[in-house]
């Protein structure tokens, strides 16, 4: 299993999941979504419990996420001003 140095460096291994995810969403209602976005809502809701979480995992759950559940969790961060926007 290969080991990742960094959440950056994790992220980069991600970025071409992220970047179908992000075509899947281009003529939907969450076009203006980000990798980035995308990446938070999945480190703060959904990986901070896995346990022994593989990359096809989390390939897996980029590709799967609903943008109704990253809309939600922006917008609540917005609410207590946790980004800006």
């Amino acid at each position: 299993m290969e080991e990742y140095r960094s959440l950056k460096e994790l992220y980069e291994a991600l970025k071409p999941a992220f970047n179908v995810k992000i075509r899947m969403f281009k003529n939907s209602e969450y076009s203006y979504l980000t990798s980035i976005d995308i990446w938070n809502y999945l480190k703060d809701n959904v990986w901070v419990s896995s346990v022994n979480l593989t990359i096809a995992d989390m390939v897996s759950n980029i590709i799967n996420v609903d943008g109704v559940k990253i809309d939600r969790y922006l917008k609540n961060k917005r609410s207590v001003g946790e980004i800006d926007g």
